[in-house]
């Protein structure tokens, strides 16, 4: 990364002033100067009557910072602000959520329910948030990533499913014969699971691929040759950086902003999670 827009000079409040005024967002990633910390916003919140980002580096490992200056976007120095108000989706009719249903104006979000939606990763969860994250807040509803589901049978245990405790998994991959449908059975063959556990599936080896083409200007989504990691496969076919788990954060971040509504995702997916939210849902 270049340091060239950072010396003396930008010390001074007429510099500062000149530095371009971004919003953070989730997925964006950033470097703190000061301490030479790069990761990937996970999270802002606003404590002590300030706001403060959560940036998580390669490793796994949070950090927090306040937002303001001394930060560096892609190489340059900004303005980090407090995240924009959210426009309403593209697509999306007058009076709808992103997923394509009635918007109840004026009412807050409920308290949690013990329910959970889990689902793979990060990115899932982020995609899911998108265009149902106006449903959910009113159903009370939280989707957490597994970040994986090898050990999805442990998992649903220590969660203790039951009545009024429902858990509904989202899993990528889940076909006949695959991994991910072996799992999926031993998990629901815990007891307790049956009538309270879910476990749905779409065909795709990564969420990306439930964007559809068309969305991102391309026919089809690229072949990944055999061996090589599919998200660095992807990103190497768009010509987009992949050298780095940064450069996947990027990049997926320009695969979700080209989503807008319920429209731009594969009917695969769709039928999913509004088939999970009704179980969690519908009583």
């Amino acid at each position: 990364m270049s340091y060239d827009n950072w010396g003396p000079q930008d010390m001074s409040a007429p510099a500062k002033r000149q530095l371009p005024a971004v919003a953070v967002q989730r997925g964006m990633v950033l470097e703190d100067v000061q301490s030479g910390w790069v990761g990937e916003v996970t999270r802002v919140e606003k404590s002590g009557g300030m706001h403060v980002v959560a940036l998580e580096d390669r490793r796994g490992k949070t950090k927090s910072f306040q937002l303001g200056f001394g930060f560096l976007l892609e190489g340059q120095a900004i303005r980090l602000m407090p995240p924009a108000a959210r426009p309403p989706a593209a697509g999306a009719q007058a009076g709808r959520t992103a997923s394509g249903s009635v918007r109840v104006e004026g009412q807050r979000a409920q308290v949690a329910k013990a329910s959970r939606i889990w689902v793979e990763g990060k990115h899932d969860a982020e995609l899911v948030e998108k265009v149902w994250g106006d449903d959910l807040r009113v159903e009370g509803i939280v989707v957490e990533p597994l970040h994986g589901v090898d050990d999805l049978r442990a998992a649903i245990a220590a969660f203790s499913p039951g009545p009024g405790r429902r858990l509904g998994i989202l899993v990528d991959h889940l076909v006949p014969g695959s991994k991910e449908s072996r799992i999926a059975a031993d998990a629901m063959s815990l007891p307790g699971a049956a009538g309270n556990v879910l476990i749905v599936g779409h065909p795709y080896v990564d969420v990306w691929q439930a964007i559809r083409p068309r969305v991102l200007g391309i026919e089809q989504w690229p072949e990944v040759p055999r061996g090589m990691d599919w998200k660095t496969g992807i990103l190497k076919a768009f010509g987009w950086p992949s050298s780095t788990a940064e450069d996947v954060g990027l990049g997926w971040q320009k695969l979700l902003g080209a989503v807008r509504s319920y429209a731009d995702l594969e009917a695969s997916l769709l039928g999913r999670v509004e088939e999970v939210i009704d179980f969690l849902t519908v009583p």
